[in-house]
């Protein structure tokens, strides 16, 4: 049984982890303040630059063609590419855990016949967790990129981007994929996993960023199914676009910067909940080590009365054997 000082260290080393827990806290509550700004400010011009390169996509398949690399629908899927985008650093409740489980299902439905590889898959990892992929999945990693905590400019990304674009184009992957946690609120995130290349706009995901709706921008869940149904089956299109000075020129320039900003905001939306969920991580780390220092302080109390007593009844009994 241990003693009353045994219990009175233990409660003051409870009592400096709980300080740190809430140190944690408070710097992910800030860091989070400032991550949720950024991608609210950037969420509906996201979105709004992916419906303008669905509507380039479409209109470039009406005029009849292959006008650009990035809209190249291989015949055959052989090579699957995935960016993925972890944190660096634990202590961030099942954030990691989330997205790695979200994208191992995502390949073991896709990717795999029978326990084994069907399509040759090669992780691109935006963060330290990534690595995970290899260590219990054996899955291959073609490149690893730093991750900032706080992300300002969309230079920080375009290293992957421009990797990205390189090894599509060049015929090294057939399907380029990106796995983030969608930031939803700050108790709330959800793993995602979202098709960037082929751009198609047949395609039944969501935009970046929004799960139901994202009123800023008046888009809902449900645009792509809408506009297939509207315009794609009726062979016909709702946008007519003039190029100029060609369309080859005019989507070599926007199509690269538009996919850009695709990475840039699922990059934004990661942060967002990666802090988020390590703030809540720290908020019931420090809940509960009060309540451990609670619990400990009332069998320390409850020891100490227990010891006073029997030096008490000791005592007596020594008292009245002298009275004898």
């Amino acid at each position: 049984m241990p003693s009353t000082r045994d219990i009175k260290r233990r409660i003051k080393s409870i009592g400096n982890t709980k300080k740190i827990t809430r140190a944690m806290e408070m710097v992910a509550v800030a860091k989070m303040r400032k991550a949720i700004e950024s991608v609210l400010k950037t969420r509906s011009y996201a979105n709004l630059s992916w419906l303008t390169v669905l509507n380039l996509s479409a209109a470039a398949n009406n005029r009849g063609g292959l006008l650009h690399p990035l809209l190249d629908k291989r015949k055959e899927i052989k090579r699957v590419g995935i960016v993925l985008i972890t944190s660096n650093r634990g202590l961030c409740g099942g954030f990691n855990t989330a997205i790695i489980s979200k994208i191992n299902s995502a390949v073991e439905r896709h990717c795999k016949e029978e326990g084994r590889l069907t399509k040759e898959t090669e992780f691109i990892l935006i963060g330290r967790k990534g690595a995970a992929v290899y260590n219990y999945f054996g899955y291959n990693i073609a490149a690893d990129f730093p991750k900032y905590d706080v992300i300002s400019e969309v230079k920080e990304i375009l290293p992957v981007s421009e990797l990205v674009i390189k090894e599509y184009t060049s015929c090294k992957y057939d399907q380029i994929f990106v796995a983030y946690t969608d930031y939803i609120s700050a108790v709330k995130q959800m793993p995602r996993v979202k098709q960037l290349l082929p751009i198609d706009i047949t395609t039944q995901d969501e935009y970046l960023g929004i799960v139901g709706q994202d009123p800023p921008s008046g888009i809902k869940k449900s645009f792509l199914e809408e506009k297939e149904e509207k315009y794609l089956k009726q062979g016909q299109f709702s946008y007519e676009y003039t190029f100029e000075p060609s369309p080859e020129e005019v989507l070599n320039d926007m199509l690269p910067r538009l996919i850009e900003i695709q990475f840039f905001q699922a990059l934004l939306e990661s942060n967002a909940a990666e802090h988020s969920a390590r703030m809540t991580a720290m908020h019931q780390a420090t809940e509960a080590a009060g309540d451990m220092v609670s619990e400990l302080t009332l069998f320390y109390n409850k020891d100490r009365q227990a010891s006073i007593t029997n030096e008490i009844a000791e005592i007596s009994a020594g008292a009245n054997a002298l009275a004898e």
